[in-house]
């Protein structure tokens, strides 16, 4: 039996949030600026992915590039703002806030697209919203430290990527390739008058082309196919995962240890997640059954 597109598009967008959530480690891997790590980070993603779409579309790139339009350019436009507050957070406050933060997503998606679209949210979806709220609302007593503008910085990128996914809703039409390339690109030139590119060390490079071609260009284009098929609050609940991951990673990869009361607050957050999709996956499948 074939997936539907609303299962398929919730695989994607898990899939993206997974590889998208190491960006904190990738912040702390490596001794660059964060204008220098966005610029770099989105001109590896960007041509990487230009590349994929000239084998893929050969002589259609340019008719491919002017289908986005006005909406289309408003979609990578937003992306490209929320890649650079993304980033601006991670340097300036802790990855467990920042993450913290953006898992307040939903309830921001939630408003929007009940606002922009007319969508209502189903029970399950706000069910397990609440349930990662308090998840959340626990890690905020983890007492980390992290500061005022950095927060700040993660929630205006909260507010951006729900927008951004309510936009991706609204214009399921626009070419996700060309959106994510011309994302990335858009990005870098943003960070490019702040940048100091030719600073970089061999393993700030090496770094950020592992996680720019095998992370980031993968996980902006699942994230851009997948929301389209997904409802925003749905698929910011799920963008929720960047709360017990992002911090995860850096535990697992330099040991920066997170506090018992993140560990169980993510811990929440986590099984609200899966438990969202395993029950979208069961009333999918009953649909599908019955049709």
């Amino acid at each position: 039996m074939s997936l539907s597109p609303y299962f398929r598009g919730l695989a994607a967008v898990t899939v993206a949030t997974v590889a998208l959530s190491t960006a904190g480690l990738m912040t702390r891997l490596v001794s660059i600026d964060a204008p220098t790590l966005l610029f770099l980070r989105g001109t590896i993603a960007g041509s990487f992915l230009f590349v994929c779409l000239f084998a893929v579309n050969r002589g259609r790139v340019g008719p491919d590039f002017a289908r986005l339009g006005r909406a289309g350019l408003l979609i990578c436009a937003t992306s490209a703002v929320c890649a650079v507050l993304f980033i601006g957070a991670l340097y300036t406050t802790s990855v467990a806030h920042v993450a913290i933060i953006f898992a307040t997503c939903p309830f921001v998606a939630a408003g929007l697209g009940r606002l922009l679209l007319g969508e209502k949210p189903t029970r399950s979806a706000l069910v397990a919203s609440g349930v990662a709220m308090g998840g959340v609302l626990l890690m905020i007593g983890s007492g980390e430290e992290g500061s005022l503008f950095g927060d700040a910085l993660a929630f205006a990128m909260t507010v951006m990527v729900a927008f951004w996914t309510v936009l991706l809703r609204r214009f399921p039409d626009k070419p996700a390739l060309p959106c994510t390339v011309a994302s990335c690109l858009l990005s870098a030139l943003i960070a490019l008058p702040f940048a100091s590119p030719l600073v970089a060390s061999t393993h700030d490079l090496l770094v950020v082309l592992g996680f720019g071609v095998l992370v980031f260009s993968v996980g902006f284009l699942l994230l851009t196919i997948g929301a389209r098929d997904v409802p925003p609050v749905e698929a910011a609940l799920i963008g929720a995962l960047d709360a017990p991951l992002a911090p995860l990673w850096v535990l697992i990869f330099l040991g920066d240890r997170p506090s018992g009361s993140t560990v169980i607050g993510g811990t929440i957050v986590l099984v609200a997640v899966c438990l969202h999709i395993l029950s979208a996956h069961r009333t999918a499948t009953t649909s599908a059954a019955k049709s």
